[in-house]
């Protein structure tokens, strides 16, 4: 493929290369993406996924991300093809804490009474959010970049020598990848599993405030099947999911929604959230082409998928 053929090449098929991707093709740029893995092999289609700005640094870009993509989702949320939905729940805290500063930002945002919140919860507060039904909205962005005219080839790399001959614009949304790819020793893998149930007629989400508790508590209604979470392991690299990890999961869920507990499972979901000190959205140049990095973004991507890809769309 001669240079000449393509304005932009990106690297990774995940949440933030699709968005990026259409974002670059649908200003004009001839766009393809080669990926090690398709879309519903990432650790995209292994998300929650909820948006919500969560433990993501730095705190002054990630605002403008986050509001941009909430906008964007919003939109989306009009089509119910997108699998983009707006769902109202409640998030509570075990002990007493403040709400999240990005609560003011979410519709019919207020704090819980005491009798609205299950036992054993001292705080939480109610709003509505997009909540996306990852397998789903990963097929409307393969859509969306190919009427935009991109296409997707798989293609693993080693390194940056081969796209820098294909293309005058290389993005890199590698996800994990970047670790070795850049190489980025930064980055840090923190595993997360779900399990996909039956929904047995649950209409709104909940989700427990953990902090940096590596055992997480949420279930979102996707129609008829629910998503139950999760975990949060720093430094775990398994992608296969842990059948005692999962009962755990469902017993958790269980505690809260009494309903769950014998709950079909459907599917068990396993992902790695690349995780560093701060998201890496930024460019250097390398052999004549232009390497701009959009990863790191931990648990977030897709709460800051719109508003990354805006920024480097602006840059062209």
């Amino acid at each position: 493929m001669a240079r000449t053929d393509l304005d932009a090449l990106v690297i990774g098929a995940g949440v933030s290369g699709l968005t990026t991707a259409i974002c670059l093709a649908e200003a004009g740029l001839r766009v393809k993406i080669w990926a090690a893995e398709p879309p519903e092999q990432t650790t995209s289609y292994a998300a929650g996924a909820m948006w919500g700005p969560y433990l993501v640094e730095p705190v002054d870009r990630v605002r403008v991300w986050s509001a941009q993509t909430l906008e964007t989702l919003r939109q989306l949320a009009t089509d119910p093809m997108t699998g983009v939905r707006l769902v109202s729940g409640i998030e509570a805290s075990r002990k007493p804490v403040e709400p999240p500063e990005w609560g003011n930002q979410l519709d019919g945002f207020r704090m819980c009474k005491p009798s609205e919140l299950p036992d054993g919860f001292a705080t939480g507060w109610r709003y509505t959010a997009p909540l996306v039904d990852m397998p789903v909205y990963l097929g409307y962005l393969l859509q969306r970049l190919e009427a935009a005219g991109g296409e997707i080839a798989l293609r693993r790399i080693g390194s940056f020598d081969e796209p820098v001959q294909v293309a005058p614009l290389i993005v890199n949304c590698t996800g994990m990848g970047a670790r070795d790819l850049v190489p980025d020793p930064e980055l840090a893998s923190i595993r997360g599993q779900l399990v996909v149930v039956e929904n047995p007629g649950i209409t709104e989400f909940f989700s427990e405030d953990t902090a940096l508790s590596p055992d997480l508590l949420h279930f979102y209604p996707q129609g008829e099947t629910l998503v139950l979470g999760g975990t949060a392991q720093p430094g775990d690299w398994s992608r296969e999911p842990d059948p005692d990890i999962a009962a755990a999961i469902i017993a958790r869920c269980a505690d809260v929604e009494p309903r769950l507990r014998n709950a079909q499972v459907i599917e068990h979901r396993v992902g790695l959230r690349p995780t560093r000190a701060y998201v890496r959205v930024e460019e250097q140049q390398l052999n004549g082409s232009r390497v701009i990095h959009n990863y790191g973004h931990g648990g977030a991507g897709f709460t800051l998928s719109w508003g990354c890809a805006f920024e480097i769309a602006r840059q062209i």
